[in-house]
């Protein structure tokens, strides 16, 4: 082998050598991104790239969101944008946020746009809420006026976002809640059913003055009734659940009494048997005390025919009567 060959072998092997230290640097180092970056008149170096890739930040989730901002006409911080990366926000979503809102003269800040980003909040729909206001549905909403008819009713509440309260305001849950307990508020304050399906926007009025938006992140513009329906006569049904109550309770105190009743009814049977019984006793006492009458001289026998006589007089007498009671003839 001449020196011409191996001189022609060590450059092939250069060459490769050479090709793949190029492939890993085109690969590790994001050369078209710089490109792109500069081509936009964003001034970003390959070592801020490099950086980037040894931090574990995807250089075109920060560098591309920056050319769009920068031919928007706003001037933001790569590191800015770089840290609210590196902190899980959407760096993207933040700078449509920005644009949006600038275009549309809401004043609103980056670090503030960050900041509703990382509250878990979509600031670009908030911004887009803040320009076009969104119109939410409350549910079914039933109230009693005074006269007890029920009144079921929906309300459209109109509200935009207000960008000042996005972090710590309450939601559209919140929205929704008020505005249900002001529809039953006002419904329930009504002398009638009529009065408010004559007129439904005094709801409105009335719910809308109270208020309802403080603490939350929307602001309501307005609250327009859709729709008024009549329910059932609460009143009525009250009322008639209270007779059946009061039917059960008279009953109640109905059969108590009949209960008490026959207790006595009970008790004095039992006494008459108790002196039934004593009379039996007694009666069977009598001819003793007749024998010993006779025994001991303190009656004689007329005394006993008369008393004889007298039993079966007596005898007869309950003979004649009917049903106990005495006859003309007995009497």
């Amino acid at each position: 082998m001449n020196v011409v060959d191996l001189l022609g072998s060590a450059g092939i092997f250069v060459f490769i050598i050479g090709a793949i230290l190029l492939w890993m640097l085109v690969s590790f180092v994001p050369v078209r991104l710089w490109v792109e970056a500069w081509a936009a008149g964003v001034r970003v170096t390959l070592g801020t790239l490099v950086g980037m890739r040894l931090r574990k930040v995807a250089p075109a989730g920060v560098v591309r969101p920056l050319i769009n901002a920068t031919k928007a006409g706003l001037r933001l911080d790569i590191d800015a944008l770089e840290a609210h990366y590196l902190a899980g926000g959407h760096v993207d979503n933040v700078v449509r946020a920005l644009i949006s809102a600038d275009k549309a003269g809401i004043s609103l800040a980056f670090q503030q746009a960050a900041a509703i980003d990382l509250a878990g909040r979509d600031v670009h729909e908030a911004v887009q809420v803040s320009v076009n206001p969104k119109v939410i549905q409350t549910p079914r909403v039933a109230a009693m006026a005074k006269d007890g008819i029920q009144l079921i009713a929906v309300a459209r509440v109109t509200v935009r976002a207000n960008i000042q309260r996005l972090v710590g305001g309450a939601g559209e849950e919140t929205i929704l809640a008020r505005v249900g307990e002001g529809i039953v508020s006002t419904i329930g304050s009504s002398t009638g059913h009529k009065a408010v399906l004559e007129n439904p926007d005094r709801i409105s009025k009335t719910v809308l003055a109270k208020g309802l938006d403080a603490g939350t992140a929307y602001e309501i513009l307005s609250i327009d009734i859709a729709d008024v329906d009549v329910g059932k006569n609460i009143g009525a049904e009250l009322q008639t659940d209270q007779a059946e109550a009061d039917k059960r309770i008279a009953q109640a105190k109905a059969e108590e009494r009949r209960a008490m009743a026959v207790a006595v009814a009970q008790e004095m049977e039992a006494r008459v048997e108790e002196m039934r019984a004593k009379v039996v006793e007694a009666e069977a006492q009598v001819p003793l005390a007749m024998a010993d009458a006779l025994r001991s001289g303190k009656m004689g026998v007329m005394d006993l025919i008369r008393y004889r006589n007298i039993e079966s007089d007596t005898a007869m007498r309950r003979s004649l009567s009917v049903d106990g009671e005495p006859t003309e003839e007995t009497k």
